[in-house]
């Protein structure tokens, strides 16, 4: 079974400057790969970060963006951490619908879906990075399009026993989840 994860795509994330990069063409792609997962039989899973600082639990901030394509089918995980498998129900809700591979995408690429992404391949979860669909911003230091390329390369290149993390855009996941015609 696959999961898509969506992480961190939250209001209170993508407000004040500098912006999220491409936020608009990520929430597209991410809801385009959500859409094929549900219809290859995968589930979706929101993942929520929740802290004191503008994302606290149920705040306007902490919400879901709207712009979110949403069914009643798919999962719901909080967590406060940067790595959402860390003392979340994450594990246990991919164990219970017998997912062992992971599609990844969301907020913030140098936060939350870096450590989430390492974090899924050393649990040995055959990993997914849609790379066009992750956003982060601008930092003191360097800009978001340097950090986004970054992590792309670094996962892709990432030395695992037991696999590899694979780092494709998001119509190239796409068209994997489609069923193939002989």
């Amino acid at each position: 079974m696959i999961a898509l994860l969506v992480i961190d795509m939250q209001v209170g994330l993508f407000q004040g400057e500098p912006p999220r990069h491409d936020a608009a063409g990520v929430i597209w792609r991410i809801n385009a790969v959500g859409r094929s997962v549900r219809k290859s039989g995968g589930i979706v899973v929101f993942i929520q970060h929740e802290d004191q600082g503008g994302l606290e639990h149920g705040s306007p901030g902490w919400q879901i963006l709207p712009e979110m394509e949403r069914t009643e089918a798919d999962l719901l995980v909080h967590k406060q951490a940067c790595d959402s498998f860390y003392e979340s129900d994450l594990a246990e809700q991919l164990e219970r619908h017998g997912v062992h591979e992971l599609i990844i995408t969301g907020c913030a690429t140098d936060f939350c879906v870096d450590t989430t992404v390492r974090a899924a391949a050393s649990r040995d979860y055959a990993v997914t990075v849609v790379s066009d669909g992750h956003t982060t911003k601008d930092r003191p230091h360097l800009d978001a399009v340097s950090i986004i390329t970054h992590h792309n390369y670094m996962w892709a290149n990432l030395i695992l026993p037991h696999g590899e993390v694979k780092v494709m855009p998001a119509i190239e996941v796409i068209h994997g989840l489609q069923p193939k015609i002989p």
